[in-house]
């Protein structure tokens, strides 16, 4: 996404090109509704720097190889790095401010640092963060991963081009080059959108997009080999107007048709193709037939051409800023959408009359040895990089936020050291499972400390986590040892959907786990359940339709899933009863309408997402857990020695339910524990532990 500098057979229609591919795209990250395939901008800029970039190294004079190399990444240093390097850090300074680390936000600070590097694109799509996906919108660094594109694209394109420098019979060599990577990156993106499973590789990956900036390569080769000139006025329709005007709509229809209908799960094949086609079919025309017509007369005006000399900026600085608007005043409303993208114009005017531009055309930089220039730049890059990760290393210490002045209270990491416990620490390792991992706890320096020779087994799924500052607290108490095994979304006994049966990676997680702690487990060691079974009234991104909640848990199929969860559960776990394990179920906990850590500073308790509040009634959540309840008390009925501990009570004592007590938060999100909410239930549990006798009837502790 480059923004060319004038020059010789400066194209403006290229820059109005620019503008509509950028602003397709910020439309699209504002209000997806707006425009449902407006991210396929990205294909267009693609395309229109494989052409511009031919274009520009074709002009310069045959040059050593070693000498063409650096050049031609100076060039590109210059033009892509000071930009970039200005928004990333004041992208990192922004976020460490205000946006509190979650799960929510958990790969921005890598994304971020590997965009530096251009990487970004590898880290998204190691991770899995789909592009479409919510999670994606948190992350102020996403947008950086079609620059990563860009740069390694960069990095083979010297070597494919330089053929073309030879002239003659040389340049078809190159062509065939070009034309080969592009069959390759076509087959390739293909063969991952059909994978199914790896749409997020597809949409990520350099090798999947090659063949869209390879396009540009290829139009550009083509009319050069054609002898066709580039015309920047207007006529030169040639002998068939018609035929001209009529490649010139079929293009527009075909970039329209991207902007329209392409579909998340088929970028960049096969939607791809018709923004490919119409950008390849528009620059073309265009460039072999003039500005003339009323389609290359409006690419040329100056709005549209003012708005492409800015597409570079603006492109890399409305994201954070959308970003940022949803991690504090919302981007839902008419009015905050408004100020966010002239927020985001503004700071790209300045990018680019302040760094972008001056930087590029600076006397000293550009009079530079090449090979100096570059060595200097990657040097800059580099302490850039130690700057962003100085900064985001140092959140606690620059947020205004609560939740990270407040960690302790706020996240369930857990302590390895109490005062109660002088001389005590909890040591932790990890074990591997089939699958997965597990966290181990264990206690070590407590010689005179009361050790109760159990062991304390726990699987679930999120939940189970959320309870780690409990279960390190406990063992430091009682000197068990504590095993926590989790998976997200893959609770044990989850009695809501059918996930962990139904779910190939759930299921065979859950037995893994489950043979595991048969392996391990002895007469009166304890094996606690906790996970989320009920639906939830809110998520970290957005709230949810509370009637459709309550439809799904009291819908006849939720009641049949329930049933032969019930059935499924007794069966998958009664070898261990038999054998003396104490089986303990966690009572679902209350649920809010609202995730806490996100409405609990001054400047997001207005966001749309806290609108509905942290507190809820009691009755309403005693109504909407009860056929959970009805069924883990009938599941550990049969289950000799099982028992269901409920953590309702503490949590909620009156009648109305509060996500924070006493400015303490008891939760982190919509139904999540904090870390000072598994201090509040600590003593609950360790009650519950101690009163498990060895031949006890099933139980259930603290239900109301």
């Amino acid at each position: 996404m480059r923004v060319e500098e004038s020059q010789p057979g400066y194209l403006p229609y290229i820059d109005g090109l620019r503008a509509v591919a950028v602003l397709a795209v910020v439309a699209y990250h504002l209000n997806a509704v707006w425009l449902p395939g407006g991210f396929t901008g990205v294909d267009i800029f693609f395309v229109i720097s494989g052409f511009v970039v031919s274009a520009s190294v074709a002009r310069f004079p045959r040059a050593g190889f070693f000498e063409s190399l650096l050049r031609f990444y100076a060039r590109r240093l210059r033009r892509i790095a000071p930009a970039l390097i200005a928004c990333l850090l004041a992208t990192c300074v922004v976020s460490v401010l205000f946006i509190p680390e979650a799960w929510l936000s958990e790969t921005s600070r890598n994304t971020g640092r590997m965009a530096f590097f251009g990487l970004s694109n590898f880290v998204l799509a190691a991770t899995g963060n789909d592009y479409f996906s919510p999670k994606v919108e948190f992350n102020p660094y996403t947008h950086t991963w079609s620059l990563g594109v860009e740069e390694q694209f960069y990095l083979v394109f010297p070597l494919l081009f330089l053929a073309w420098s030879y002239g003659a019979r040389k340049r078809w060599m190159s062509v065939a080059l070009f034309a080969a990577g592009v069959l390759a990156s076509l087959w390739y993106a293909r063969l991952l959108t059909q994978a199914g499973d790896r749409t997020v590789e597809a949409f990520y990956l350099s090798t999947s997009r090659f063949w869209q900036l390879g396009a540009g390569v290829l139009l550009y080769q083509g009319l050069t080999l054609a002898g066709v000139p580039a015309r920047a006025g207007g006529g030169g329709a040639g002998a068939w107007p018609w035929l001209r005007s009529a490649g010139l709509g079929l293009s527009v229809l075909l970039i329209a048709a991207g902007f329209a209908y392409a579909r998340p799960a088929h970028s960049p094949w096969t939607d791809g193709l018709w923004p490919v086609l119409g950008t390849v079919g528009l620059l073309g025309l265009l460039y072999a037939g003039g500005a003339g017509g009323w389609l290359g007369r409006l690419l040329s005006t100056a709005p549209a051409v003012g708005i492409g000399r800015i597409s570079y900026s603006l492109y890399l600085w409305h994201w954070p800023v959308f970003v940022l608007f949803r991690w504090t005043v919302g981007l839902e409303s008419p009015g905050t959408r408004a100020l966010a993208f002239a927020l985001a114009l503004l700071l790209a005017v300045a990018s680019y009359r302040l760094v972008e531009k001056p930087l590029r055309h600076a006397g000293p930089l550009v009079r530079m040895r090449n090979w100096g220039f570059v060595t200097a730049a990657v040097l800059v890059v580099f302490a850039s990089s130690s700057i962003y990760r100085h900064i985001a290393r140092h959140q606690d210490d620059y947020s205004l936020s609560v939740v990270a002045h407040n960690a302790k209270d706020w996240y369930p990491y857990g302590s390895e050291t109490d005062s109660a416990y002088p001389g005590c620490k909890v040591v932790p390792r990890t074990e591997q499972i089939e699958g997965g991992a597990a966290w181990v706890y264990e206690r070590s320096g407590c010689e005179r400390a009361a050790d109760d020779g159990r062991r304390l087994f726990v699987a679930g799924d999120s939940h189970a986590s959320g309870y780690s500052e409990m279960l390190q607290r406990s063992t430091l108490a009682s000197g068990r040892i504590a095993t926590l095994y989790f998976a997200g979304g893959c609770g044990v006994a989850g009695l809501l959907d059918r996930r962990e049966f139904d779910n190939p990676q759930c299921r065979a997680y859950v037995d893994a786990v489950l043979a595991d702690v048969g392996r391990k487990a002895r007469d009166g060691d304890v094996l606690f359940l906790p996970a989320l079974r009920l639906p939830r009234l809110s998520e970290q991104w957005m709230l949810f339709d509370e009637q459709a909640a309550l439809t799904a848990m009291f819908s006849a199929s939720t009641d049949a899933a329930r049933s032969q969860g019930e059935a499924a559960a007794i069966e998958r776990l009664r070898p261990l009863a038999q054998r003396g394990v104490r089986i303990v179920f966690e009572a679902p906990k209350p649920l809010f309408r609202a995730p806490p850590y996100r409405c609990s500073d001054w400047f997001n308790r207005d966001n749309p997402v806290c609108a509905r509040g942290l507190t809820i009634e009691r009755d309403f959540l005693q109504r909407y857990r009860a056929p959970s309840v009805a069924a883990l008390q009938r599941v550990a009925g049969q289950l000799r020695n099982a028992s269901v501990w409920d953590p309702f009570p503490v949590l909620c004592p009156g009648a109305t339910c509060a996500a924070v007590r006493d400015g303490r938060p008891l939760y982190f999100d919509g139904d999540h524990l904090s870390g000072h909410g598994n201090r509040v239930l600590l003593p609950s549990f360790a009650a519950h532990l101690q009163g498990l006798a060895a031949n006890a009837p099933a139980a259930v502790a603290g239900t109301h």
